[in-house]
Formats: C-alpha cells, sequence, structure tokens
C-alpha cells in the first residue's frame, strides 16, 4: 500500500530508532511503515474507535484519544517526533494544539489543507459556496474542518509562536512543488517543526 504523499515525506524523514507519537493516525499505514522500514518506536493516538481496532488487529499500539484532550496527559519531551497529519484544522484550538505537539515532541511534523488553493478560492468566488475539491471532497456540512486556514495564516502562526520551521514542502496533484506561490498553487502542505 503506498502511502498519501506527505506521509512518504514524513516516512522518509524520521530517523531510525525514533520514538514517534502519530496523533490522529487513521488506519495506522504510516505507523506500519515507519515500524517496517526504520525500526521506528510508533505509537498511536486516534479518536475512531474502528480505526483503532484496526491498527491493533495490525499489531500496532494505537490508543483511542482525543487529541484536544489528551495530550496534555503525556509527559514533556516524551517523544522524538509528534505527528499531526491533516488534523490540524479539526482541532478545537490549533494554536494551543500546536503548542502540545511541541511539548510531547522534540520535533514536529504538521501537515494541512490549504484553503487558499487556488480552486477554493474560485469556487467560493465564482460559486458562492464552499467547494467542494479533489483534496476536500466532501460538502461544508459534512467535513471535520472547523478551522480553515491558508499557507499564510499558518507562517504567521509560527512566527507567533517563536516555531523553527526545519523544513516544508507543498503538494498539488499529489506532487511536491516548489515554495514560489505556495499560498495559492499548494493542495495542502507539510512542515517540520521545532522550538
Amino acid at each position: 500500500m503506498s502511502l498519501r504523499p506527505d506521509l512518504a515525506v514524513i516516512a522518509q524523514s524520521i530517523p531510525r530508532g525514533a520514538r514517534v507519537l502519530d496523533i490522529g493516525c487513521g488506519d495506522g499505514s504510516l505507523m506500519a511503515e515507519l515500524t517496517a522500514l526504520s525500526g521506528v518506536d510508533a505509537r498511536g493516538m486516534e479518536i475512531d474507535a474502528e480505526h483503532v481496532e484496526r491498527c491493533v488487529a495490525r499489531g500496532l499500539s494505537v490508543i483511542q484519544g482525543d487529541a484536544d484532550r489528551d495530550l496534555v496527559d503525556y509527559p514533556d519531551k516524551s517523544f522524538d517526533v509528534a505527528i499531526l497529519s491533516q488534523t490540524l484544522q479539526t482541532t478545537r484550538r490549533p494554536d494551543l494544539m500546536l503548542d502540545q505537539l511541541l511539548r510531547v515532541g522534540r520535533q514536529a511534523f504538521v501537515s494541512f489543507p490549504n484553503f487558499g488553493h487556488w480552486r477554493m478560492r474560485a469556487g467560493l468566488a465564482l460559486g458562492g459556496r464552499m467547494p467542494v475539491t479533489r483534496a476536500m471532497p466532501v460538502t461544508w456540512y459534512e467535513t471535520a474542518n472547523i478551522h480553515h486556514m491558508t499557507i499564510k495564516d499558518f507562517n504567521d502562526l509560527l512566527a507567533l509562536k517563536g516555531v523553527n520551521v526545519e523544513g516544508c514542502w507543498f503538494f498539488a496533484h499529489d506532487a511536491v512543488i516548489s515554495s514560489a506561490s505556495a499560498n495559492w498553487r499548494a493542495e495542502y502542505a507539510l512542515y517540520q517543526l521545532s522550538r
């Protein structure tokens, strides 16, 4: 099974033997890849009970939990890397979630959909409705997204919080693109962060 492009970049960036917490790990695809290829000690947290059951059935170490509530129970720097892929926009307070990620992990990987992508802008401007795109395939009332942010919004938050950007990748049509005009060209983004 091939990984989503942002998850593939994360998998290639995690050092051998690292302790990793994958928050919102979904079906555990990234954890399975990390464990098999890198000898990583990968743990997961997932809110969806069915996903947790599937992960555990695959032999993955996953607990059911809500990152908005349960990350506070982890000790400081208990992981080398904390991962939050395509989930930040679903949390109650993305700013506080960022603090928690960088508290429990020495580094963090965060990926998110870019609501500044030109298709999103065009759909809203020309159609007058929240757009449904390939990257965001559900209507506004079905989506788990509660905070719509752009790459520029996220960069502003990082500057406000004093977070260091160790690396960033931008994706369109599931391929990495350059950072030039990424705020309107990228469908989603991935950042590697530290404090």
